[in-house]
């Protein structure tokens, strides 16, 4: 009976110290299900699986503008079964403009890079603005509108970005996602729409400037917002974060299945269809600096602004 009682006391530290993983991972996508980062996400679960040899699956949480499920994270305890799918966004802009999310960028520990979305400004086809250049010469005029996916978005800041370096004034029109600003797009409801790049794909939308370094593979004839005479070029990216304290053991196994999930056909193939570039993978050191230096930048434009989020 004694060696019995020993012996189940001794169970939890026997687990503890199998390797790592020897139970499912779950990862938490803080947006809802079919979006961009949702699709990306499940992409990556059949070499995640086979490398870490654990199911792994994806949870959506979403609501507070992604607050409630990065939340999640930042309390799950730090031992590489509860990780975050989502974009520096949630790092480096929502404890900026809210008070309530009950965590920091310091909550989290970078696992890898997995995704950046470029983001684009686009009209209807029969828009009368041909450039950006058109576009913002109406600025000039007064009564230009734009629809973006809400306040404090990455396409919102974008825009705010684009007006304050044209010395313009721009009416934003908040919608919740791109799918309601493509429609009101198309609908000529707003004469431009801010958006993720890959919600352009399938829609009757004329791309006017990409906000990119340089011009995207996927649209070679679509001059940058840089080109077009301001220097804005900001971008949405992110991948898999897990709670602070992480041991460097666990992440860097975390880290080489990603590396391997993203260099996946299958993962590729996905991520080409949304409009990803080729390269996308960054290691835990490279993304936590790429993360400071977004959550720098993002402050400085922050400040400059007032936001209400959604």
């Amino acid at each position: 009976m004694l060696r019995t009682l020993l012996l189940l006391l001794a169970l939890p530290a026997l687990a503890q110290a199998q390797p790592f993983p020897n139970r499912p991972i779950t990862i938490i996508n803080p947006t809802a299900a079919g979006a961009s980062t949702d699709v990306l996400a499940r992409a990556m679960l059949p070499t995640l699986q086979a490398r870490l040899g654990q199911p792994v699956v994806v949870v959506n949480r979403e609501g507070g503008s992604s607050s409630l499920g990065t939340a999640a994270v930042a309390r799950a305890a730090p031992d590489g079964y509860t990780l975050l799918f989502a974009a520096a966004y949630s790092l480096s802009v929502l404890p900026v403009i809210r008070t309530d999310t009950g965590y920091t960028a310091a909550s989290f520990t970078p696992v890898c890079q997995a995704f950046i979305n470029t983001m684009v400004l686009a009209v209807r086809p029969e828009s009368p603005f041909a450039t950006l250049a058109d576009y913002i010469t109406r600025a000039r005029q007064g009564g230009a509108t734009f629809g973006h996916q809400g306040v404090a978005s990455i396409p919102h800041l974008a825009m705010v970005e684009l007006a304050q370096s044209a010395g313009v004034t721009l009416q934003d029109i908040p919608y919740r996602g791109d799918p309601p600003v493509v429609v009101a797009t198309i609908a000529g409801r707003v004469d431009a729409g801010a958006m993720v790049l890959g919600s352009l794909r399938g829609q009757n939308l004329r791309a006017l400037a990409v906000f990119g370094a340089a011009r995207h593979p996927m649209l070679p004839d679509t001059p940058t917002v840089r080109e077009a005479g301001w220097n804005v070029a900001p971008e949405s990216f992110g991948g898999i974060l897990a709670p602070a304290n992480l041991p460097s053991p666990i992440r860097d196994t975390l880290a080489s299945a990603c590396e391997a999930a993203v260099a996946d056909p299958g993962y590729r193939e996905v991520a080409r269809r949304g409009f990803q570039p080729e390269n996308l993978y960054l290691n835990p050191a490279d993304f936590a600096a790429k993360l400071q230096r977004d959550i720098a930048a993002k402050a400085t434009l922050l400040r400059g602004i007032s936001v209400q989020p959604q």
